[in-house]
């Protein structure tokens, strides 16, 4: 299997030195805050197309009664 040019070998050789270099615990917190990150910038690409949208009011107002 082939990721973007690089085979298992190595992609397990990058992992090693991640590993050797942060910690075992600190991948795990790294990998915790890109999940907030990226569930954030979900939100916010919700929320942008959310208010691009014109609302509409299913109540008629009280200004015509």
């Amino acid at each position: 299997m082939r990721i973007g040019g690089l085979g298992v070998p190595e992609l397990l050789l990058i992992l090693a030195i991640i590993v050797l270099l942060f910690g075992v615990g600190r991948i795990s917190q790294v990998m915790g805050e890109v999940g907030k990150g990226l569930r954030a910038f979900r939100e916010g690409l919700q929320g942008e197309s959310e208010q691009s949208q014109p609302a509409t009011d299913d109540k008629p107002s009280d200004a015509a009664s």
